[in-house]
C-alpha cells in the first residue's frame, strides 16, 4: 500500500503500524516523536496498535532546541527622519504611515540573545518596534559568535542581554530596549510577558520552551516558537487559546540529555537567521495586523536539500494545557529553567 509519510509517497507493506513504521524509516529516539496521522495526533502509548491504511498521510514531529491584536495604538508622530527611515514600510500598501505607527507602538519580548534572538532583534529594532525586551542571564562565548550575530568577538564575557541592548539601540535610537538578565522561571515569566505585546522563543533547551509555551498561555499573549538542530530548523505561531500551542505536539519534555542539543549534536550556524528571521516576520505581521500568521500549521526547514514543508496541525483535545482536561492550571518550571551542559557556561539560547 501507499502512504504519504512526511510529504512523501512510499510504498510499505499492508496494515503496518505506526511503531513498525518508526522502524522502517529508522526515526531516532522514536519515544520522542510526535505522530500525527491525517490530522489527528496518535498518543505514543498507540503506536503499536495504530494500524495504517492505503492512502494515510503520516507526520513525524522532532524535538528541536535551538491573544489578540492591538485594537487602537496611541498615535505617534513621525520626524522628518523618522518618515525617511521607515520610508520602505511606509510605501507598502499593507503598512503605510498608520501601519508604522502600530510598530512603534508595539512591544515584542525576545527570549534568548542567541542564534535565533540575535537576527530577531536585529530586524525588529531595524523596523521600528517602539519596545523590545531581552531576556538572557547567560554571558557571551566564543562558541557562539558561529550564530549568534548581534555579538562580536569583543563582547566575549558580556551579558548576552546588555551586549544586543547596545546594538539595537546603534541600529535605532526610536527604539526602547528593556534587559532581564534574571532567569526566566515560574516565578517571573508571567510578569514579564505580560508586559509585551508578542513574544519571540529564542531559547535552546526543552523547559525553557515549555516555560515560555505555559507562560504566554496563562497571560494570554501571542508567541512564536523555533527550534534549530544540525541543519534542521521548525517554528509555528501561537494564540493562545485559540490555536495549536507547543504542548500540543508535544505534551511534555523529554528527559534531561534524552535529545541532543545543539552543544552535542552541531548546529549550521546560518539556521538561526533563516528561523530568527522568520519569527520576526510574524511577530511584525501581528503587530500590523496583516497577513496569515503560521498558526496550525508547522513550518519545517531542511537547508541539506533546501526544502520547506507545512504540516497541519490543530488543537488536541488531550493537551495537559490548553485541551478539555487540562492537568496544568499553572505555571511550573518542568526542571530548571536552563541547563548546563559539561564544559559550558549554561548556554540558554540556540
Amino acid at each position: 500500500m501507499k502512504l504519504i509519510i512526511n510529504g512523501e509517497s512510499k510504498e510499505v507493506r499492508n496494515e503496518i503500524t505506526v511503531q513498525e513504521l518508526l522502524e522502517i524509516e529508522k526515526v531516532e529516539m522514536p519515544q520522542y516523536v510526535s505522530v500525527q496521522l491525517n490530522e489527528e495526533f496518535v498518543r505514543s502509548d498507540a503506536f503499536s496498535v495504530t494500524r495504517l491504511r492505503d492512502g494515510d498521510r503520516v507526520d513525524f514531529m522532532y524535538f528541536m532546541g535551538g491573544g489578540s491584536h492591538p485594537e487602537e495604538v496611541a498615535a505617534v508622530t513621525l520626524t522628518a527622519d523618522q518618515v525617511e527611515r521607515y520610508s520602505r514600510h511606509i510605501i507598502l500598501e499593507q503598512v503605510g504611515l498608520k501601519g508604522q505607527q502600530k510598530l512603534l507602538a508595539g512591544s515584542v519580548l525576545i527570549v534568548g540573545a542567541g542564534g535565533l534572538g540575535s537576527p530577531a532583534a536585529y530586524y525588529l529594532a531595524a523596523a521600528g518596534v517602539g519596545r523590545i525586551g531581552i531576556v538572557d542571564f547567560d554571558r557571551v562565548d566564543l562558541s557562539n559568535l558561529q550564530r549568534q550575530i548581534v555579538h562580536t568577538t569583543a563582547d566575549v564575557g558580556r551579558l548576552k542581554a546588555e551586549s544586543a541592548a547596545e546594538k539595537l539601540r546603534a541600529i535605532n535610537p526610536d527604539v526602547k530596549v528593556e534587559v532581564y538578565t534574571e532567569p526566566l522561571s515560574s516565578n517571573n515569566a508571567v510578569g514579564i510577558i505580560a508586559q509585551y505585546d508578542f513574544v519571540i522563543d529564542g531559547t535552546d533547551n526543552f523547559p525553557a520552551k515549555f516555560l515560555v509555551n505555559d507562560a504566554c498561555y496563562f497571560a494570554r499573549k501571542p508567541f512564536s516558537h523555533a527550534g534549530i538542530l544540525r541543519f534542521a530548523g521548525q517554528t509555528i505561531t501561537v494564540l493562545p487559546g485559540e490555536t495549536t500551542c507547543y504542548r500540543c505536539i508535544f505534551p511534555s519534555p523529554p528527559p534531561p540529555n534524552a535529545v541532543p542539543s545543539c552543544a552535542q549534536a552541531g548546529v549550521l550556524g546560518v539556521l538561526g537567521g533563516v528561523m530568527g528571521t522568520i519569527q520576526a516576520t510574524e511577530a511584525l505581521k501581528y503587530l500590523l495586523g496583516t497577513g496569515d500568521l503560521l498558526t496550525n500549521r508547522l513550518l519545517t526547514y531542511d537547508a541539506l536539500i533546501m526544502r520547506t514543508r507545512e504540516i497541519k496541525v490543530k488543537r488536541s483535545a488531550d493537551c495537559p494545557l490548553c485541551g478539555d482536561r487540562p492537568t496544568i492550571t499553572e505555571l511550573q518550571d518542568e526542571q530548571p529553567v536552563f541547563c548546563t551542559l559539561k564544559g559550558t557556561t549554561g548556554n540558554a539560547n540556540a
